[in-house]
């Protein structure tokens, strides 16, 4: 048997997670079924489930690449850049609209929450170290600590991907952005 490159592993893996990220877009996780998944892919699901242990595996690799790639934005411009990108490409983040079903998982199921806030962390660790750097720099406000800027930029980002979701994006929510972000620097 030939042995294949590592360029076409993970070119397949690409393909697998384009395809995922469409279906759980279209159908949400639960909706995903593991024939929806083959059809958005192309593949059959011995080749997706070769490159990934299963269907949550494949959700939280999903879940992995969008962080490390939102914190890499926020290391640049901070959390609410990432929100704004959001706004100007929101299909590029369509499938994140499945954070109500992440939500209900969370809470009820202990083995996936261990492994979402694994993949969760390096972007709350993007968003800390960008605050940090921040207040260092004197612009951000120092009377309110960093875990509850943390707290509240999240809630903004869970609201406006919730708000996405919906198809709820309004002209207006660039200004509300702008609040938010003047909301976090420093009063003078």
């Amino acid at each position: 048997m030939p042995k294949v490159s590592e360029d076409h592993l993970a070119a397949r893996r690409s393909q697998i997670l384009d395809g995922a990220r469409r279906c759980f877009a279209e159908y949400g996780y639960d909706g995903a079924t593991v024939r929806r998944l083959e059809e958005a892919t192309g593949l059959s699901r011995g080749a997706i489930f070769h490159h990934f242990k299963d269907k949550d595996g494949l959700f939280l690799a999903l879940a992995h690449e969008d962080a490390r790639r939102m914190a890499d934005v926020v290391a640049e411009g901070g959390l609410v850049q990432v929100m704004r990108d959001m706004l100007a490409s929101p299909q590029d983040f369509d499938w994140l609209g499945t954070r109500l079903e992440i939500a209900r998982r969370l809470r009820t199921d202990p083995e996936f929450r261990r492994s979402w806030s694994q993949r969760s962390a390096e972007l709350t660790d993007a968003t800390i170290a960008r605050l940090a750097a921040q207040k260092e720099a004197d612009r951000l406000r120092d009377d309110v600590p960093t875990d509850v800027l943390v707290e509240y930029l999240d809630l903004v980002l869970d609201g406006l991907i919730a708000r996405l979701a919906a198809g709820n994006a309004s002209s207006d929510l660039s200004a509300v952005l702008d609040l938010v972000e003047n909301s976090v620097r420093r009063r003078d």
